[in-house]
């Protein structure tokens, strides 16, 4: 497929969406099998609420085939935002979509709770790349969330088990986190 930025829509997901989750979450879902790495399962209707609240962005290419997805979430009332569940759809990978996904979802965190830390965890290294060109940076997982909830998103991950052994200070993953008190001079 040949494509260019032009050919997608990235916009909030909204009502008229709900009917791609369970297609969102599948495909999630064979990411991770097919990775052997850490990506949490969602289910359909978790990625329904985050559309109804107005905290997911979806792509959608210029025939109305979805393209990817990625949503937001809040921490310890507001003090932390998380970007997450990140997914292109397959036929779409390598257009950009990603990045185009993360630094709309980033804009959205940024409006929506301008002085929360965002933070993220990933075995990626295509969204470490994308983080730190938005200004996120590398940290100790004590810096993420102390909120449980936060951290049964990992569960289903393959390396779950890593993560409560060490009592949640290591894994595969990467800590990352934005703070928008900080300055990070990029090189």
């Amino acid at each position: 497929m040949n494509s260019d930025h032009s050919d997608f829509r990235i916009e909030v997901a909204s009502e008229k969406h709900f009917h791609l989750a369970p297609l969102i979450a599948e495909t999630m879902s064979r990411s991770a099998a097919a990775r052997g790495t850490g990506i949490s399962k969602r289910s359909p209707d978790t990625l329904i609420d985050y559309m109804r609240a107005g905290n997911a962005m979806i792509a959608m290419y210029h025939d109305n085939t979805w393209a990817g997805f990625c949503y937001l979430a809040c921490w310890q009332n507001g003090l932390f935002v998380s970007n997450s569940g990140l997914i292109v759809a397959p036929e779409f990978r390598e257009h950009g979509i990603a990045t185009q996904l993360k630094t709309k979802i980033f804009e959205l965190c940024r409006y929506k709770y301008p002085q929360a830390s965002m933070v993220g965890i990933t075995t990626s290294a295509a969204v470490m790349k994308i983080n730190t060109e938005l200004g996120f940076y590398p940290t100790a997982f004590s810096e993420m969330p102390h909120d449980e909830q936060f951290w049964k998103g990992c569960a289903s991950c393959v390396n779950h088990d890593i993560l409560q052994r060490t009592g949640k200070k290591f894994c595969l993953c990467t800590a990352m986190r934005f703070d928008p008190a900080i300055k990070i001079e990029t090189v």
